[in-house]
């Protein structure tokens, strides 16, 4: 277990520096010169003079790259040119709204998957099962920013619900109740993704696992089918579960972008979106390097988690 826990940390490391070295890059594939890309109108020999010496553009891109990581890693991502402020501050105050996002998306999508696949499995093929089965196929094929405008048509304008739709946020400091409502929306827009993929993949587990011989054995001493399901057949047919949790709650972090952006809900997604329409290329570039770190991270987790649930895993 511990050799696994250190070969995964040697990969992590080793990844999470190829992701910095992509990030820093970013900036140094702007065409032309960084400095008047970056200055815009406000391009000028003084003006273009401060930012050589501020980006390190003067010092060869060795010597840039390990001052920008030296920087990264004390928690300065830089100074944003166009707004003025911290870039590690504006994605401080983005963040948490994409996280509360996701933690209310996968609880839906977990809370509604698990029994469902459970009752699929139960009886395959039955009419439970394929009306599920044909509901997921449909959810499946249809993107999450068409869901959002149907839903947006559907609730906030036929319904006439409030607090849902174009710049309805409200911080869950402000007051939680309507920081739920405002956010409801696109957890749920989320959730039926996510719903989807851990239905089809704990339903098809389920259906196997129900097929071995322990499973068996426990339905010849009486045991429930309730107990069975949960107690005995649940945990063995979690494994590929998590793992397709991992890769499906780290794209979350970048799927939720266009239907930030389309509700206009202030998280990583909407700033963005809005400093490339803006050309904030190192809010751009501080974005896409914390994104692109929580992805491998969370992956990371995920495996640590499924080492937990299956030992055999870090055996083979």
């Amino acid at each position: 277990m511990l050799r696994y826990v250190i070969r995964r940390l040697v990969m992590l490391i080793g990844i999470i520096f190829v992701i910095s070295v992509g990030s820093f890059y970013l900036i140094h594939l702007l065409p032309g010169d960084p400095a008047a890309v970056i200055l815009g109108t406000g391009d000028s020999p003084v003006n273009r003079a401060k930012l050589y010496k501020l980006l390190g553009l003067n010092k060869s891109i060795i010597e840039q790259y390990f001052i920008w990581i030296s920087n990264v890693v004390k928690g300065n991502l830089g100074i944003s040119f166009i707004s003025q402020t911290s870039v590690a501050t504006t994605i401080r105050a983005a963040l948490p709204i994409d996280l509360e996002i996701m933690g209310l998306s996968q609880i839906l999508a977990f809370a509604a998957a698990i029994p469902l696949a459970m009752r699929s499995a139960r009886k395959p093929d039955g009419l439970v099962d394929r009306i599920l089965g044909a509901t997921s196929f449909t959810l499946l094929s249809i993107p999450p920013f068409i869901i959002i405008v149907l839903l947006v048509l559907f609730i906030s304008i036929k319904l006439g619900v409030q607090n849902i739709g174009v710049a309805s946020y409200v911080s869950f400091g402000t007051n939680w109740i309507v920081n739920l409502e405002s956010l409801a929306l696109p957890a749920f827009t989320l959730a039926i993704g996510s719903f989807v993929v851990y239905y089809r993949v704990l339903r098809s587990d389920m259906i196997a696992t129900l097929q071995e011989e322990f499973i068996t054995m426990a339905r010849s001493k009486g045991i429930s089918q309730r107990r069975i399901m949960w107690r005995h057949a649940f945990r063995p047919s979690s494994v590929a579960l998590l793992g397709a949790a991992g890769v499906n709650i780290g794209g979350l972090l970048a799927g939720g972008f266009v239907v930030q952006y389309l509700l206009a809900i202030p998280g990583l997604g909407y700033t963005l979106i809005a400093a490339i329409n803006d050309s904030d290329y190192l809010l751009v570039q501080g974005i896409v390097l914390v994104v692109s770190v929580g992805v491998v991270l969370i992956n990371f987790i995920f495996d640590f988690i499924i080492n937990i649930v299956d030992p055999r895993i870090s055996r083979e």
